[in-house]
């Protein structure tokens, strides 16, 4: 059980809820949660004007609701605000939002008492899971619709998952022996009001994301011995120079894969070649930025996720409540489309290497890496199929946080589109596994067409791709492309 406490929270542990893992609640945490509500009931016992508690919301935040109305105005909130449309977030994405949201009330500005964070609890480690459509945010006053289609289920209205099967929300819990809550002041916004989606999808694209940079450095390795390029360019005295924390760290991971020579290099000492193509030379430079992308937007969508993102804020302290814009969704906005540029980019690099795999041109190796070219086409599509992975990923690299349509009659005039930069950038993270999948397999035709040993540091990585994949001849090769990539997965897992 993973516990969580609304600071502790990293993205390996959002994944792994994502994938089924169950959470435990801290208890000092919910402690801060209950002396945390009880704040707001004082505020609606003493009667005073407070937004969120006893007002409307929006544009409507001036207008004052009685004392006999505020548990249905919560509900009301819940029920309007569950405007979300187009297909359903995966199930994993979900319970991805639910533990990202139960952390962030954890943290105890919010005013909600425990038993709606229980019940949530609950939800996730039974595996009582809402249906959220994954369209209708514009990731500001937080992530609204979605996180109200997450909430219907906790006063037994909306939909949920049974099996493949939607069901309604109330026979879903019912089934799980849980009973819904009723909604006391407050505690609707509480639970809408943040970044959850934006930071929870952001978050599970990290984590992949970070395996996957430092697989293509071995699968450039690969790439690189088969391409009989050269290890000069990853001279330690020549990154030192320019000292990028990445840079210098892949330049480092490169001389630790391939080592001082191989029987590969060796093979070539006195060739006529002088300097080796850009996608080759410069892996540190290119590969390198991509990992100071990842730790500027890693350290982003981490921190957001241990961040209280209500509004308006409840201090304990000061027996206060304070409106701000915590909600806004322009960080961990900025963080996604800065990593779909860096996946954008790390595949086109890699699809630079597959061209040089594939072309004759501009290597020892047979056209499309296959002897008997005419008869059979080789490789010759799977590069297509990358260059048509890199061009969508381009489109998808487009920022998504530089627009903004006001919305909520002009209040909430600057938005920021982080739920559609957290999709693309998930889909362009796929992308990326797939064109390393596809690199990968041309780089182990080409080693076994030239017959010598690469680098010992790289031998696991191709023995796992050769035990996948047998030598070429033409066959269905989208099953080839799906077994290396299976063998990239079953790599990954076994080299943490």
């Amino acid at each position: 059980m993973i516990r969580l406490d609304g600071q502790s929270l990293t993205a390996p542990l959002l994944a792994r809820i994502a994938a089924g893992e169950g959470v435990v609640l801290d208890e000092a945490a919910l402690a801060v949660v209950a002396e945390n509500r009880g704040v707001v009931d004082r505020i609606v016992a003493e009667g005073r004007t407070v937004y969120g508690i006893n007002t409307g919301f929006g544009q409507f935040a001036t207008v004052v609701i009685a004392p006999d109305q505020l548990q249905l105005l919560q509900l009301n909130l819940i029920r309007s605000h569950a405007a979300g449309v187009g297909d359903p977030l995966p199930k994993h994405q979900t319970r991805a939002l639910m533990a990202a949201r139960i952390n962030c009330l954890l943290k105890g500005h919010s005013g909600i008492r425990p038993e709606p964070i229980r019940l949530l609890t609950a939800c996730l480690n039974q595996d009582v899971v809402p249906v959220v459509p994954s369209q209708g945010s514009v990731g500001a006053s937080g992530d609204l619709a979605p996180l109200a289609h997450m909430a219907l289920l906790l006063v037994g209205e909306g939909l949920a998952w049974q099996g493949d099967a939607q069901v309604p929300g109330g026979v879903a819990l019912a089934a799980a022996g849980l009973h819904p809550v009723t909604l006391q002041a407050k505690e609707g916004l509480a639970l809408i009001n943040g970044t959850q989606l934006i930071t929870a999808l952001g978050n599970l694209a990290l984590e992949k994301f970070n395996r996957l940079a430092s697989l293509a450095d071995a699968i450039a390795g690969l790439s690189l011995e088969a391409l009989r390029g050269t290890r000069a360019a990853f001279d330690p005295r020549i990154h030192a120079a320019r000292p990028h924390p990445g840079q210098i760290a892949v330049a480092a991971h490169m001389r630790e894969l391939l080592g001082p020579s191989s029987a590969i290099s060796d093979s070539h000492q006195d060739c006529h070649r002088v300097q080796d193509a850009y996608s080759l030379r410069c892996i540190p430079q290119v590969h390198g930025v991509t990992r100071d992308a990842l730790g500027f937007a890693g350290a982003i969508l981490e921190r957001e996720l241990n961040a209280a993102t209500d509004n308006p804020m409840i201090f304990t302290d000061t027996q206060e409540s304070r409106s701000g814009g915590n909600f806004h969704g322009q960080y961990p906005a900025f963080a996604c489309d800065l990593l779909a540029i860096a996946a954008a980019d790390l595949a086109s690099i890699s699809e630079r290497r597959q061209e040089r795999l594939v072309n004759p041109a501009y290597s020892d190796l047979p056209a499309f890496l296959t002897q008997n070219g005419g008869l059979e086409s080789g490789f010759m599509m799977a590069h297509v199929t990358s260059a048509a992975l890199v061009s969508e990923m381009k489109g998808w690299a487009h920022p998504a946080c530089v627009d903004s349509i006001p919305t909520s009659a002009g209040k909430e005039d600057h938005v920021s589109m982080g739920p559609i930069a957290a999709r693309k950038l998930l889909r362009s993270v796929d992308a990326l596994e797939q064109v390393l999948a596809i690199e990968a397999r041309m780089a182990l035709e080409g080693l076994r067409i030239i017959g010598l040993a690469p680098a010992s540091g790289l031998q696991p990585l191709m023995d796992a791709l050769a035990k996948a994949c047998a030598p070429w001849s033409d066959r269905a090769m989208f099953v080839e492309l799906q077994a290396a990539l299976d063998a990239l997965r079953a790599y990954q897992e076994a080299h943490p």
